[in-house]
């Protein structure tokens, strides 16, 4: 069950190619053994696939980039610190 959980908890990492290679093989390693996880993965890489062909031509709407800077730069501030 660890294994599960650590290997969902990595699907965005593994699935953009930023996990180490020692990560990546661990995480192939569990996939070959493991249908459901296999299954959440390759339902993440379809959907991911999707959203980038059918947004790949859009415009970003205005303000965007900034407020998701705001939000990032929140949530990484220590101790609820958002002057950081």
């Amino acid at each position: 069950m660890a294994d599960c959980e650590k290997a969902l908890r990595d699907l965005d990492t593994f699935l953009d190619g930023e996990l180490t290679d020692a990560t990546r093989s661990a995480i192939h390693s569990h996939l070959d053994g493991c249908p459901d996880c296999l299954s959440a993965f390759d339902f993440h890489a379809e959907l991911k696939s999707v959203i980038a062909r059918k947004c790949c031509n859009d415009d970003m709407p205005p303000g965007l980039l900034t407020r998701l800077e705001q939000c990032l730069h929140t949530e990484l501030a220590p101790d609820g610190d958002q002057s950081a």
